[in-house]
């Protein structure tokens, strides 16, 4: 699987940004959150890792209704680290799309305004997630609450790092 090292241009580069624009711009200050999202952005750099969820037949799930029910298969004591797992993976999802490429979930004519959507549900799968992480597990529990309580703010911060990144993609062209 593609991993970025600790080191990596790139990873050090959305990190950067993601603390300097959330806590110069959006009035995020918390180093947990910021690591989180911009750890969130590296993990995302590949596709498959964005489409995680596969159906059993190996195909990728891209439908909320679908992962969330993806989160109630499994019964037994592996249901709730099941369901935590794939409520964080919602949250990180919604996150993702909503802040960094929100275009891709406004209504196109007359569909449904999923950006909304992704809005409460990127919440509450947050929520839950937290709700359902156990002493000591990571990431933890106090986390996942932030994000689910700064969801627009994290969201506003990502729309700024997108913009950001245009500009220095923008800038090196032009040199």
């Amino acid at each position: 699987m593609f991993e970025l090292g600790r080191e990596h241009p790139l990873r050090r580069l959305l990190a950067g940004l993601v603390e300097n624009t959330f806590t110069a711009e959006v009035g995020i200050c918390d180093p947990a959150v910021t690591e989180y999202v911009s750890g969130l952005l590296v993990d995302f750099v590949h596709v498959d890792r964005i489409f995680r969820l596969r159906t059993v037949d190996g195909e990728a799930i891209r439908d909320l209704s679908r992962m969330e029910a993806e989160a109630h298969l499994v019964g037994g004591a592996d249901q709730s680290r099941r369901a935590r797992l794939v409520n964080r993976y919602i949250g990180d999802f919604t996150l993702f799309w909503t802040g960094v490429y929100p275009e891709a979930l406004r209504p196109r004519c007359s569909g449904a305004d999923r950006l909304r959507e992704y809005l409460l549900q990127g919440k509450r799968s947050y929520t839950i997630a937290s709700e359902l992480t156990p002493q000591g597990e990571h990431p933890p529990a106090e986390l996942l609450r932030a994000l689910s309580d700064e969801f627009e703010f994290c969201v506003h911060g990502l729309q700024l790092v997108r913009g950001e990144l245009e500009r220095l993609r923008a800038e090196s062209r032009s040199n």
